[in-house]
């Protein structure tokens, strides 16, 4: 799904509207099911306790979700320290690729 971006490159009030609409969507199924299978699971229905837990869990995922898409339409990505580049010496590369070159020419006998 694309980000819409206006001529300020901000994002798109429709875009950021249809992220909260999708929450609204999905916190109205998950409460009302939650409250469902616990009156159920009360009533002596032994499976609905297994939905009981599920529906609570499937409403913060879809909260989790909410956050991620506001963010990543608003261009606050998050990066992990696994996902930044390391600090390499372009010297030390170019080095480096030079040596496999050299290697590569010996291996291949065109050297």
């Amino acid at each position: 799904m694309g980000v819409y971006r206006d001529a300020m490159n901000q994002p798109n009030r429709r875009e950021i509207w249809r992220i909260h609409a999708g929450l609204a969507l999905a916190q109205s199924i998950c409460l009302p099911a939650f409250i469902i299978e616990i009156s159920r699971a009360l009533g002596g229905n032994t499976l609905s306790w297994v939905y009981v837990i599920e529906w609570p869990i499937l409403g913060g995922y879809a909260i989790y979700m909410w956050r991620r898409l506001l963010a990543d339409a608003r261009g606050e990505t998050r990066t992990s320290p696994s996902q930044k580049a390391p600090d390499v010496d372009e010297t030390k590369l170019a080095e480096w690729n030079r040596y496999l070159d050299s290697v590569h020419r010996r291996d291949s006998g065109t050297e």
